[in-house]
């Protein structure tokens, strides 16, 4: 079941984020973001058995896998009165949808041949809580050869279940474990954890992949091809050379992208590239064309475009295809469109549109067929909900039964987004003109009094049910990321709130408001909102704790321009530059001793660490080693100094682990060797958005 707990203003998020394959094609494994060992797996041993562990992790190789650039090593001992296992896990925030598949299968190499009865046991676990009966590699496969990789295929229905129907399409781990106490070591090497339909059709003939461009940046270089239509197709594979002959497989790329970025980490350094298709029965297409690119240095501006563009990307390409609007992350569930991340990526479509990134045309055009699908899709009392289907409009309460209507601070993000584009828009064209009259139209019927709740409220709710009502009865109270509710409360033209709901509400002195600060801050500091003390010898004025992750600064202030707003209590811009270099001083000092931490190496906010969502903060109850880019990098406009030592950081020492085709990654973890795959809708357009307000004050302005 899902659930949802409340910490402050913001979310913290149990639940699995569901990914909709198009077909009965599932990759449970297929590469390690990390050397030397793969997080998402475990291993013990009971003596004189053992199996080599990293840690408790498995260890990955560079050297020898099936498609680059690693696979898994399994290496193990089974002796009389000993037992082991590993543990492979797909990870957590993969939980698949449901399909028609029939066929489990893995590729595995030997450097030394190993009859059948040897071979490891094997055992699936389901997301569904279902396991399979425990049964023997070696009845299906005789042998393993020495030195070539074979895969093994293994029927569904081979797999016996002895707790309940298990769910193939939700395999959470697959399981290793000792068979015969032969005495032996030996060594596995596995890649490519997959579940497929095996009676899907067989292409005759795979189409050559065109390679439109290759262009080379600083520290890497970018290739782009044609997207790919065919369901057939299972992965890109990409070659290079630095000769322009002896082309290596260097990667592999998911079909659902048309790009890939090759970290090479030097400048001056001319890269050639070929791509091919490889269907899910492995075979693959003749090659593209040669491209080539060169690493060159970059000025500051220039790294600040890359990083701007790169993260705008994941709103243009990996937008809702239907509704136009943002995901809730990639990889997830391809029909999540997140209401708030959307009004955010709005912004970022006009700093994309002003940098030249996209046409003024084509954003335009994207813009309008958001509004369109906004003026069919679900509301209640003008709110929208916290998640829409991208293809029908209609509510997905994702976080439970009571989830199912309004969401008044989505909604504030959405809006802020909207009035953005709008005021961007004036042109005198018909479609600017409707453009602007669709945006009127959505903001002019929130109903942000009825979020009231009551017609002497003190506060503002974040959400209301056509089914239950208040029942999650979540007031809001700062400081936190609802300040621009508030404002946009206010602010309404149509149903507005009276000001003095910002003291009673978001400000407010009473004992439920300073209750509530108490309650998710764990102090006292700060919970009357105005705090006073000092935290490495800067002072913060508003804020509980040392100021909370730093997702407040940016989501409240993404167009509300804090240089100009303040209140009785501070200037806002002086606050959150506060709050910034308080979060900055604490990552320098580093009292917990995580590794990587530095003055250049910052930024705790609310992301996915390796144990799950969190707002991770300035201090060492909510700090648990997990850095997040959007953190530093879209304080930009408060810390430009420290932002920028961040950004080639992030870029040049951990540009390996951490970019890709839509910037940095989420979030990382180098004391536990973890790297998030997945980027989050809520984080990158605030890089992309804050930076420009640091560069040119665009959204502010």
């Amino acid at each position: 079941m899902n659930k949802i707990y409340f910490f402050g203003g913001f979310v913290l998020l149990l639940f699995i984020i569901q990914v909709k394959e198009s077909c009965g094609n599932q990759i449970i494994f297929d590469n390690s973001l990390t050397k030397e060992s793969y997080f998402n797996s475990s291993g013990s041993f009971i003596s004189p058995s053992g199996v080599k562990l990293v840690g408790n992790k498995l260890p990955v190789s560079d050297t020898i896998y099936y498609h680059p650039p690693n696979a898994l090593q399994l290496k193990w001992t089974s002796k009389t009165g000993g037992n082991w296992h590993a543990v492979i896990e797909a990870d957590r925030w993969l939980y698949r949808d449901d399909n028609k598949v029939d066929t489990f299968a893995f590729w595995c190499y030997s450097e030394t041949e190993i009859s059948a009865g040897f071979l490891p046991n094997i055992q699936l676990r389901s997301y569904k809580g279902g396991r399979t009966v425990m049964f023997r590699l070696g009845d299906v496969i005789d042998m393993l050869p020495e030195r070539k990789w074979i895969q093994i295929k293994i029927p569904v229905s081979l797999f016996g279940q002895n707790t309940r129907e298990f769910d193939f399409n939700a395999i959470r781990s697959v399981t290793f474990t000792q068979c015969v106490d032969d005495g032996t070591e030996h060594t596995l090497y596995l890649d490519e954890f997959t579940v497929y339909d095996s009676k899907l059709p067989r292409e005759s003939k795979l189409t050559l992949q065109k390679l439109i461009s290759v262009s080379g940046f600083e520290r890497h270089c970018e290739l782009e091809w044609k997207p790919i239509e065919n369901k057939s197709i299972q992965k890109i594979m990409v070659y290079r050379s630095f000769e322009g002959n002896n082309f290596q497989a260097i990667g592999v790329q998911s079909p659902k992208f048309n790009r890939y970025s090759d970290y090479i980490g030097k400048t001056g350094v001319k890269a050639f590239y070929k791509i091919a298709a490889v269907d899910w029965q492995n075979n693959q297409s003749g090659f593209s064309a040669v491209l080539s690119s060169e690493t060159r240095p970059m000025s500051e501006n220039e790294l600040l475009d890359m990083v701007q563009e790169a993260c705008f990307r994941y709103y243009w390409e990996g937008a809702h295809p239907n509704a136009g609007l943002a995901l809730e992350n990639i990889p997830g569930n391809e029909n999540l469109v997140a209401v708030g991340a959307s009004g955010f990526g709005i912004m970022a479509t006009v700093v994309a549109v002003e940098r030249g990134f996209i046409s003024r045309d084509d954003g335009l055009e994207r813009l309008l067929k958001i509004t369109k699908f906004l003026q069919k899709a679900d509301r209640f009392h003008g709110a929208f909900p916290h998640y829409l289907d991208g293809s029908t409009g209609k509510v997905i309460p994702l976080f439970g039964k009571y989830d199912n209507g309004g969401d008044l601070v989505e909604t504030s993000f959405l809006i802020q987004g909207l009035l953005t584009a709008r005021q961007y828009f004036r042109g005198d064209s018909p479609e600017e003109k409707r453009l602007y009259e669709e945006i009127t139209d959505i903001w002019e019927t929130v109903e942000w009094d009825w979020y009231r709740r009551e017609p002497d409220g003190l506060f503002l709710y974040w959400h209301w049910s056509p089914d239950f009502a208040w029942q999650i009865n979540h007031p809001l109270v700062g400081w936190n990321e609802t300040m621009i509710t508030y404002i946009c409360a206010i602010a309404s033209p149509t149903h507005p709130v009276p000001p003095d709901l910002y003291y009673s509400g978001w400000a407010g002195q009473s004992e439920k408001a300073i209750h509530y600060r108490q309650n998710w801050g764990r102090t006292t500091h700060g919970d009357h909102y105005f705090n006073g003390n000092k935290y490495y010898d800067i002072k913060l004025d508003v804020g509980v704790g040392s100021g909370g992750p730093l997702f407040f600064l940016h989501y409240n202030f993404m167009a509300l321009d804090p240089r100009q707003f303040e209140d009785k209590y501070t200037n806002y811009f002086e606050n959150s530059r506060n709050i910034a270099l308080i979060n900055h001083a604490y990552c320098t000092d580093n009292p917990r001793n995580f590794k990587g931490y530095n003055d250049s190496c910052w930024g705790l906010t609310a992301s996915r660490g390796p144990w799950g969502y969190h707002p991770h903060e300035a201090n060492p109850k909510d700090d648990f080693g997990t850095i997040t880019p959007t953190g530093a990098l879209a304080s930009f406009p408060y810390t430009p100094q420290e932002s920028m030592r961040a950004l080639k950081f992030f870029y040049r020492e951990l540009g390996s682990l951490i970019w890709d085709i839509y910037g940095f990654r989420n979030a990382f973890n180098l004391t536990e060797n973890w790297v998030a795959i997945e980027y989050l809708g809520l984080n990158q357009a605030p890089i992309v958005v804050m930076i420009e307000n640091y560069r040119t004050g665009l959204v502010w302005n």
